[in-house]
């Protein structure tokens, strides 16, 4: 019985987290359309420039303690303890809370010099204004991992939605102020960024709540609850503290590399963009343009995201059965299926890139960029999905060092593509840096899971259903384009509509070819974890299957 309530736990907190994640990463991400729309591409540029250094610093500040304590409050609470998970939280809380005033305050007195490197001064007070949410983020990710290794998840749930919602409504608060009072771009994006700072202290707040609920629930139910003298298992303080890092780097360095991917075009572009001929405020508002397809993109990765969690367990449990063939077939359904869905969504914005960029950007704009820019949805979604199954195979380093391999090419392609042509360049470079990392996992993948890729199956005929999907959404798109327009309506509500309509119809286009084609039979879709019967029954009712 004891079991079960604790398997049941784990799914509900499983469940909780991953609704958060969804909403938390949905409103970060859209939060940059009113970013461009109030601020203009100058603003967003220089936003889009800061935002990967700042994630990358915030990731080195926290050094993978979260998941450190989330690891050994849990190893404790498993032997019935309490003490001990107290003192683990109150040495990481004491290790994060100086990790972080010591970067913040770097980056603060540093920005000059990283402006330098950057090549580019107006990101100076941005850079300073993002220093600030380093006073608050680091404790509050380590209290969040203290209640994940008790199961709960709700203090994290919270906090990041509150997080998140704080953060959007002081950036446009700033934004609405800084913009009437004729700032300029610069102090704009500082003010977008100082939005980061409130959104990490409210978050810190609901989680200082938390953890005072939680002191008061141990004194009524223990008294008081009496640390241990400095150790876990006999071990001193500093040995504590050691443990914790030795499981802390690693975590640190494979999100180090997700981040330099990033961060590779915040070195770069700007950079070469000034080398061919812009001033600070014409690479900056290239830069932007640059910038414009990556929110759409990234809600596609974020699914795919979501999703590759899915797969992890059932692999691994896959591979703990024995059972080569199902390990097999998991990960030939899985690649083949992420591989579809990040195509769909790369063509279908590809197709869609004008009207999309018109109903989100207020005009054209660098279309031809979003073009290029989209085809990292299927890269990235390979990438993801590719990854994830490595992991549940028990390969969990080699992922990271793809990564990086795939940062240092988009570092590399950056500098022979951008002073030739452009934005486009650095399109080009990403699309071929994410692809890079999906071929490394999937070369790897093939040698430890026994798998062979079929070509046929995985280009052939999806090429035919891509193609349908693509006319549909076209086609979907010019008629509403027509109608609407003959009736007189506004520029960006039209764009809106035909977006609509052509997700909508290409959608529908590309699931009902999947299944008449036979791309998608039932048999494989019931195979993927947890969504694929339902969508089984779905499609089964629909008569759709071939």
């Amino acid at each position: 019985m004891k079991e079960a309530g604790t398997s049941s736990k784990i799914l509900q907190g499983a469940f909780v987290l991953s609704i958060a994640m969804v909403l938390s990463k949905l409103i970060g991400t859209l939060q940059k359309i009113p970013l461009q729309n109030m601020g203009g591409d100058a603003v967003f540029g220089i936003y889009n420039t800061v935002y990967p250094f700042y994630t990358l610093i915030i990731t080195v500040a926290l050094a993978g303690f979260p998941a450190a304590i989330s690891k050994f409050v849990a190893e404790d609470a498993a032997m019935g303890g309490r003490a001990q998970s107290l003192q683990v939280i109150r040495i990481a809380s004491a290790a994060l809370a100086c990790s972080g005033v010591l970067f913040g305050t770097a980056i603060y007195f540093g920005a000059p010099l990283l402006g330098k490197m950057i090549d580019n001064a107006s990101v100076v007070p941005a850079l300073k204004a993002s220093a600030f949410a380093l006073l608050f983020v680091p404790v509050m990710s380590g209290l969040r991992g203290f209640f994940q290794g008790y199961q709960d998840m709700m203090p994290t749930a919270v906090s990041q939605i509150t997080e998140q919602c704080v953060r959007v409504a002081v950036m446009i608060m700033l934004l609405i102020y800084l913009t009437s009072v004729g700032a300029s771009a610069e102090h704009i994006a500082a003010g977008a960024l100082i939005g980061s700072a409130a959104g990490g202290a409210a978050g810190l707040i609901v989680m200082g709540g938390y953890w005072r609920s939680y002191r008061r629930m141990l004194n009524t139910t223990d008294g008081r609850a009496a640390p241990s003298e400095g150790t876990k298992n006999g071990q001193p303080r500093g040995a504590l503290l050691w443990s914790m890092l030795k499981y802390a780097i690693p975590v640190c360095l494979g999100a180090l590399a997700i981040s330099l991917v990033n961060l590779a075009d915040t070195f770069t572009v700007p950079r070469l963009l000034k080398a061919g001929g812009l001033d600070e405020a014409g690479a900056m508002a290239e830069f932007g343009v640059y910038n414009r397809g990556m929110p759409v993109v990234q809600l596609v990765t974020m699914l795919a995201t979501s999703l590759s969690v899915l797969f992890i367990p059932a692999l691994a449990e896959a591979k703990v059965q024995g059972d080569k063939q199902l390990v097999a077939d998991r990960c030939r359904l899985s690649l083949r299926w992420f591989w579809l869905v990040g195509m769909a969504a790369s063509i279908g914005l590809a197709v869609l890139a004008e009207p999309v960029n018109i109903a989100l950007y207020q005009d054209g704009t660098g279309t031809g960029v979003i073009r290029w820019i989209a085809f990292t949805a299927a890269g990235s979604a390979l990438s993801i999905i590719s990854a994830a199954l490595l992991q549940g195979l028990g390969v969990v380093k080699a992922p990271a060092l793809h990564l990086l391999a795939a940062a240092a090419a988009k570092a590399a392609l950056n500098l022979l593509l951008v002073p030739q042509q452009g934005i486009t360049g650095a399109a080009l470079a990403s699309v071929a840096a994410h692809f890079l990392a999906a071929a490394l996992n999937i070369a790897l993948l093939c040698r430890k899971a026994g798998l062979r890729v079929g070509a046929g199956r995985m280009f052939a005929k999806p090429a035919f259903v891509l193609a349908g999907m693509a006319l549909a959404a076209g086609a979907a798109m010019l008629a509403a384009e027509a109608l609407l327009s003959a009736l007189g309506l506004h520029a960006r509500l039209t764009a809106t509509a035909a977006s609509l309509a052509g997700a909508a119809c290409g959608g529908a286009a590309f699931l009902a070819g999947a299944a008449k084609t036979g791309l998608l039979s039932e048999r494989e879709l019931r195979m993927v974890p947890k969504i694929g019967a339902p969508l089984a029954r779905l499609l089964q009712r629909l008569h759709l299957f071939a």
